[in-house]
């Protein structure tokens, strides 16, 4: 992970050569905000006016699909703004949604009651997929030894894999996602693998530092994808993307209306995740998650560059105060020894690169299904 290039920040955002795959263009703009201000021509961000009209007709679709059932939508809910902001929205727009909580027994208090909240007020269904706690850790422990950033892949293929499986049972056509663009339209694949369905880099990694059988964690192939969507006509819909929507906005909606609270950082709904990306990341990795949020922030017109800096310059994005006991509380969670994880934590970083990896062919079916089935959508 050397990079012996000089250092050079974006003009635009924020992003710099910590990426180690950056690419800045003459004017020094780099290729990542290129990118996320280049969607708002191309249909896949929130566009005034027909944002609202595709969205009229996917809720369409999901009413007419839903009619007589008892739910239309499934939500993926961490108890964070995104997806509880989701499930306000599916309620208020006239779905019938049901929530689903990944419980990979990471969650932090605030975050469970945030959900149940959401829940309550709504007056929505919510199911909890409690994952087998001695499988998932022992996962999760072959990625910290692995020494990968990508701590939170069993997380992430777990919850794709479980909304698949509750969809099916419930006969539910769509998933509603709070992934979006204006919060999450930048980020580095190095800074974390987030081609999810890659079940040759997740079971290359176990093999190698874990005995782990795989059986009761679920896992979702990109052969399982394509399988759920053509066969079980199962969509993901990102509705966000159809909303203008405000972060700090929907914040204020939510403690108002549903008693929700804040929790910290982004995604510091899981304890495991805000230690990793606020202490971890920028400490070990050289990988300041802000930033890539920031410029995400700043493409979407609801941060300004200048503030962005400052927060970057002024603050830590980690709490130096609470760092050691956190260690504690992960390592004591892990059932190994302080030491043993400090030996982890220490040992040379490496990304998805430094394993196999099935990138090609997934980016090749990837590719070939936006060119054929999305072209010109959101």
């Amino acid at each position: 992970m050397n990079d012996t290039r000089s250092y050079q920040i974006c003009n635009i955002c924020v992003m710099d050569t910590s990426d180690m795959d950056i690419e800045f263009d003459e004017k020094g703009q780099c290729n990542h905000c290129r990118s996320a201000l280049n969607k708002k021509t191309e249909n896949t961000s929130y566009v005034a006016g027909k944002s609202e009209e595709l969205l009229d007709h996917i809720l369409d679709k999901i009413k007419t699909n839903g009619r007589g059932r008892a739910y239309d939508c499934l939500v993926g809910i961490s108890g964070g703004v995104d997806s509880c902001y989701v499930a306000y929205m599916c309620k208020k727009l006239g779905l019938k949604p049901l929530l689903l909580h990944f419980d990979n027994g990471w969650d932090a208090e605030i975050a469970v009651q945030n959900i149940k909240n959401v829940a309550k007020n709504l007056d929505v269904d919510y199911l909890s997929y409690v994952v087998n706690w001695q499988e998932f850790k022992e996962i999760q422990l072959a990625f910290l030894k692995s020494s990968t950033v990508d701590l939170e892949y069993p997380t992430d293929i777990g919850i794709f894999a479980s909304l698949s499986e509750v969809a099916k049972k419930h006969k539910i056509n769509y998933i509603i996602s709070g992934g979006n663009s204006s919060s999450e339209g930048i980020l580095p694949l190095s800074w974390g693998y987030h081609v999810k369905r890659d079940l040759k880099y997740y079971k290359e990694i176990v093999k190698n530092f874990s005995k782990a059988p795989i059986k009761a964690v679920p896992v979702e192939s990109i052969l399982g994808e394509v399988y759920n969507k053509f066969v079980k006509n199962i969509k993901t819909i990102y509705i966000l993307n159809y909303l203008n929507y405000d972060k700090e906005q929907a914040k204020k909606i939510l403690q108002e209306e549903l008693g929700w609270q804040e929790y910290g950082g982004k995604h510091h709904e899981s304890k495991i995740t805000a230690f990793w990306q606020s202490y971890v990341m920028p400490v070990k990795y050289n990988m300041d998650y802000r930033r890539a949020t920031f410029s995400s922030q700043i493409c979407s017109g609801q941060l300004s560059r200048v503030e962005a800096l400052k927060m970057l310059e002024n603050s830590l994005p980690y709490n130096p105060s609470t760092v050691e006991s956190d260690r504690q509380y992960i390592a004591k969670k892990f059932e190994i020894s302080i030491d043993d994880f400090n030996k982890y934590l220490s040992q040379p970083p490496k990304t998805y690169k430094d394993f196999k990896n099935n990138k090609k062919v997934i980016d090749f079916v990837m590719n070939t299904y936006r060119a054929i089935f999305t072209k010109g959508r959101i």
